[in-house]
């Protein structure tokens, strides 16, 4: 008899050997028909796999994050078999899950978006034939011979070690090299579609052959598709490198590949990000400090970026002396807490910096102001006694917090532990570790766990923030570091007069400036909040004989520090009108005889909404009242 404990408790006896499928449709033939895989005693494997001995049993379902991505995993397989059957002679390689869907790198002829149709209906076939997935164990001599005309699975096979178990998946007549689970038929994919083609090289190797690499999505019903289509409409219409050139903010040239260039407008944005980042950073105790932008070679050995960090330095020799412009501005912040002598008294000490970093990115991942060669963080280096830790790690998350929530974003947070290389000694990452997780647990804010992605030098918080769109973003993080300040020799006298070691937090909170300015574009669409929109008003006269008064109000609008334009064109008012909502100007303010007479505005506002007869004094003060709290709600 086998003995099955439920994630209740209960226990399910069967006589016979059971599949999963079995255990699941004696719960009922319905819930049967949502479970994707299961987990038997923490092991993630196939719904038709057999329980052989008294075993605990946890079911994936179509509700759940790991049921999506398995499901992405078969539709990889799908679309695989699809392309095999449309174009013969294609090699397939490697087709993994991806954030929000799959893709798969095949050696085929180039193909293009106008083929994705041809492709789909082939995978419509093989999706209403319902075909199962089998699981196949074999030898690597029976793989090699299996996958003999494929020279990309043979390089992978003769990877694996002679008595390695390698496992094949099998749908109908299409078998693929694959580690599992799958979904039990290809059936229970509801909704998909091919999203998109890109050239890759096999193993990133710009040396190896280039290769197809088609993108796809699935689901498990169709509205949650076209929920997914219509967000990936919404968030071109947003694209930050579109609104970038729409808004005149800021642009990318051939001379200076993945650095910015800022315009007036986008440095007006800029400027009132930094400003408010500053007001908050004074007001939780900080001191902001500036280091060079380049460094030499033995500051880097120090601080073990050298050894660590080097493919993605930028170099350069001067005086016979090697340099590196810094990727981080860490090492110089060490150099600085190092000018002066500290008492226990003094810490914590809380020092900041909007530094330039560069890092070395390959060409094809640059993209607009999310993956950048240049760019400003704006970091923090928190110098504290080991009792102060939780209390400052708190402190970091609440600010974090403060400045999210004044552009309206949610954010969820994250424990990255300790990465394959790493340097420090075991009991540092250990007390760093249990460090952090103490601080969260006390904040009390949900998080997860994410093993083995913490930086080098020490585990991290790190903060996805939520847009408009629902989307998440990594920026914000929090990372304490043990071993920098043993580097350094960085020290403080205790109670006792005796020489004792600060710990260190690294943190940041925009992360890449750059990069938080372009989900800013996205989030808000580039319909900014009067706070932050590079033109505040516009003033728009009816006629030319209007426009010495319009250009005498805007100097009142000016001095109280007011971003205003008077539009002197030649154009109709509607017209002057319209560009102005292009332009996603907050406050469009027509200049007509009867407001010069009654010494009054006319504002309208992007909702649609016009306001007649504003007297200017209450005009001022409300506009003021409203960028001086950085209000997101509605002018009016």
């Amino acid at each position: 008899m086998i003995n099955i404990t439920l994630p209740d408790d209960s226990i399910k006896s069967f006589d016979n050997i059971p599949t999963g499928m079995d255990v699941a449709k004696s719960i009922s033939e319905g819930f049967a028909r949502n479970c994707v895989a299961m987990k038997l005693d923490e092991n993630l494997i196939d719904l038709n796999s057999k329980i052989e001995n008294d075993s605990r049993i946890k079911f994936i379902t179509l509700r759940d994050e790991q049921g999506l991505e398995i499901l992405r995993h078969s539709s990889a397989h799908v679309m695989a078999e699809a392309v095999q059957n449309v174009y013969k002679d294609a090699l397939l390689t490697i087709g993994p899950v991806i954030e929000d869907g799959f893709y798969y790198d095949i050696d085929m002829p180039p193909v293009s978006e106008d083929d994705f149709s041809v492709i789909e209906t082939e995978m419509k076939k093989i999706i209403k034939e319902k075909k199962t997935f089998e699981r196949i164990v074999v030898s690597k001599k029976e793989a090699l011979e299996i996958f003999k005309d494929n020279t990309y699975k043979v390089e992978i096979i003769n990877e694996l070690t002679k008595d390695q178990e390698i496992t094949l998946y099998k749908q109908g007549s299409f078998t693929d090299l694959c580690r599992g689970p799958h979904i039990p038929h290809t059936g229970m994919i509801k909704g998909f579609k091919l999203m998109k083609i890109s050239g890759a090289y096999w193993r990133a190797d710009q040396t190896r052959e280039q290769l197809q690499r088609l993108y796809g999505t699935s689901f498990f019903d169709k509205k949650a598709l076209n929920k997914y289509i219509n967000l990936i409409e919404e968030a071109k219409k947003r694209d930050h490198r579109k609104l970038g050139t729409q808004l005149d903010l800021f642009s990318f040239h051939e001379e200076a590949a993945g650095m910015a260039f800022f315009h007036a407008n986008g440095m007006e944005i800029w400027n009132e990000l930094l400003s408010y980042w500053r007001e908050e950073h004074k007001a939780a105790g900080y001191v902001e400090t500036k280091t060079p932008l380049m460094l030499n070679r033995k500051l880097w050995e120090q601080s073990g970026h050298w050894e660590n960090y080097r493919e993605n330095m930028y170099t350069s020799v001067i005086d016979d002396e090697e340099y590196a412009i810094k990727p981080m501005n860490c090492p110089g912040g060490m150099l600085l807490y190092k000018t002066k002598s500290y008492s226990y008294r003094d810490l914590p000490l809380r020092a900041a910096e909007v530094g330039l970093v560069h890092r070395h990115e390959l060409s094809g991942a640059l993209s607009g102001l999310f993956r950048v060669r240049a760019f400003h963080q704006d970091d923090a280096h928190i110098f504290m006694t080991p009792d102060q830790i939780e209390d400052e790690i708190i402190n970091a998350l609440e600010l974090t917090d403060r400045l999210y929530s004044k552009f309206g974003l949610g954010f969820n947070l994250e424990l990255s532990t300790r990465p394959k290389k790493s340097i420090g000694s075991d009991e540092q990452w250990k007390q760093a570790t249990s460090g952090l997780q103490s601080a969260l647990d006390r904040y009390g804010k949900k998080y997860v766990i994410n093993e083995g992605d913490g930086a080098f030098y020490g585990p991290k918080i790190d903060s996805h923030i939520t847009d408009a769109l629902g989307r998440t973003w990594q920026c914000g993080t929090i990372q304490l570091d043990m071993s920098l300040p043993e580097r350094f020799d960085l020290a403080y006298k205790d109670k006792n007069n005796e020489k004792r070691r600060p710990v260190m937090i690294h943190r940041t909170i925009f992360g890449s400036i750059e990069r938080f300015f372009g989900i800013l574009v996205e989030h808000f669409a580039g319909k900014f909040p009067l706070w932050l929109a590079p033109v505040q008003a516009v003033l728009l006269p009816v006629n030319d004989a209007l426009l010495p008064y319009a250009v005498k109000i805007q100097k009142d609008f000016l001095q109280n520090s007011i971003r205003c334009e008077v539009d002197s064109s030649n154009e109709r008012l509607k017209k002057k009108i319209r560009l102005a909502q292009i332009n996603y100007i907050p406050l469009i303010i027509t200049i007509g005889e009867k407001e010069k007479e009654s010494g009054t505005l006319s504002v309208r506002t992007l909702d649609g909404k016009v306001r007649m007869g504003v007297k200017m004094e209450d005009f001022f003060k409300k506009i003021l009242d409203h960028i001086h709290t950085r209000d997101l709600e509605k002018i009016f």
